[in-house]
């Protein structure tokens, strides 16, 4: 039996440069019972207490019972869209059904289960697909270079984050929604980052099917088509129109109102004004007290950044990292939308395990930096900073100054990463033009990309493959 301290080698441990061989790492997992009794102890646990809910008639997850209802009322034949309740809904879940008709139907293995229990498969779920993004993030990331204790494999790693990352409130608040936010970034990270990034036939298929459940996730097709996998984004189109045109032969009424109607009525996704709306939309509603040019000067200022998020993206895509280009993409689209709830920002799983990825250093100085990007983005996404300001009632609309930068919480993330990397790359340039002290302006400094935050490229590029 292996010494707890032995160093294992990254052969056999580590996919990290290219893309993950998941087959193979769920394999390993079988293999290691007690590493899968960890991992499987919270999805448990969601399904033990969706039983109890069930038992002791508890209010468990308001999202999922609008889900669920929304299987029914398609099993029924009843209309989706034309009142802001349905009728299987619970008294304390009465929500409008906002999503694509494809949805209440990718939904209807929830209406065979009790309320609660839906709510627990559902939430079971949502914690595998987390713990999946994490283990394909990192065996995104760079290989470490040698050998690396046992106790930070990528499957110790995975768990243990797995653990964390319940903490960060995009994900416990998902998980008591009965939201579906961690199972949709499941479904794009797996097809990016695996099964379009291997060439497979199959490339596109699960965005198509993320987009026809929730609309967002069609950024993701550009993101394809940018990165030159021009037949993985035609795939995931032709899965999304697949779905819809599925619809119009199914419920035809329906998929009509929503395409015509239901699609371009905001008022039944919420008040874009409120806290919770973590948006370049709902920012500028919140500032200008509803001005009717609030929205579309969001989305103006989303267009002007668009080209800018390209661009950075590319440059990620270009230098082997693309797990940093899927997260460009993502967070641009959570400020792009018009409602990002807090929900909504999982995609910090995926950044948080980039930033840790970046700690390791030997310049002590360079250490402390990247401890505080990495300690600061995690505060935020723990800190429930929205929950505590006021909100509702229309008291955004009466924020002092400092409350609209707490409030702004979640979307000044992105923002102040891209600054901190464009403020980092003109400073690398800045030496490189001077020549400073020899070394410093070489190679290494000149061939840096502007995407290297907390990392040394001349060193990581070695890891690439």
């Amino acid at each position: 039996m292996r010494d707890a301290d032995q160093p294992v080698r990254s052969e056999t441990e580590w996919t990290g440069g290219g893309p993950l061989h998941l087959r193979a790492s769920l394999a390993r997992l079988a293999e290691r019972p007690r590493s899968l009794v960890l991992l499987l102890a919270l999805p448990v646990l969601a399904i033990v207490a969706g039983i109890l809910g069930w038992i002791f008639d508890l209010q468990l997850g308001v999202d999922s019972a609008v889900y669920r209802a929304g299987a029914i009322t398609l099993l029924q034949g009843d209309p989706l869209y034309e009142s802001n309740t349905l009728a299987p809904e619970p008294f304390w879940a009465l929500l409008p059904f906002t999503y694509p008709p494809t949805a209440a139907l990718l939904f209807v293995p929830l209406a065979v289960l009790p309320l609660q229990v839906a709510w627990g498969v559902l939430s079971a779920v949502s914690l595998v697909a987390m713990a999946l993004v994490i283990r394909v993030a990192i065996g995104a990331l760079p290989r470490p270079q040698g050998e690396v204790p046992q106790w930070v494999s990528p499957a110790r790693l995975t768990i243990l984050s797995a653990v964390l990352f319940f903490a960060l409130e995009p994900v416990w608040r998902t998980i008591f929604l009965g939201q579906i936010n961690l199972i949709l970034m499941a479904l794009i990270v797996v097809d990016i980052l695996v099964v379009s990034a291997r060439g497979s036939r199959w490339g596109g298929v699960l965005v198509g099917v993320a987009a026809a459940v929730k609309l967002t996730p069609l950024i993701f097709i550009p993101h394809l088509l940018f990165t030159g996998r021009r037949m993985d984004a035609l795939r995931a189109m032709g899965t999304f129109f697949g779905l819809q045109a599925l619809m119009f032969v199914i419920i035809p009424s329906d998929a009509f109102r929503f395409w015509t109607h239901t699609v371009f009525n905001q008022g039944r996704i919420g008040p874009m004004h409120w806290a919770g709306n973590q948006s370049l939309n709902g920012l500028f509603n919140r500032m200008t007290d509803l001005a009717p040019w609030a929205s579309n000067a969001a989305i103006a200022v989303g267009l002007l950044l668009a080209p800018f998020a390209v661009w950075l993206m590319l440059r990620f895509h270009r230098s082997g990292r693309p797990l940093e280009a899927l997260l460009v993409t993502a967070f641009y689209a959570l400020l792009l939308s018009p409602v990002s709830w807090s929900h909504h920002w999982v995609w910090a799983v995926p950044l948080i395990v980039v930033l840790v990825s970046k700690l390791p250093h030997a310049d002590p100085a360079k250490t402390r930096k990247r401890w505080i990007l990495a300690a600061g983005v995690f505060v935020v996404f723990v800190s429930c900073v929205l929950l505590v300001l006021p909100n509702g009632r229309n008291l955004e609309l009466h924020w002092a100054f400092w409350e609209y930068i707490l409030g702004s919480a979640y979307l000044l993330v992105p923002v102040v990463l891209v600054a901190v990397l464009g403020g980092r790359w003109l400073w690398r340039r800045y030496r490189h033009l001077l020549g400073d002290a020899g070394g410093a302006g070489g190679p290494g400094e000149s061939g840096a990309q502007p995407a290297d935050v907390g990392s040394d490229s001349s060193s990581e590029g070695s890891d690439q493959r």
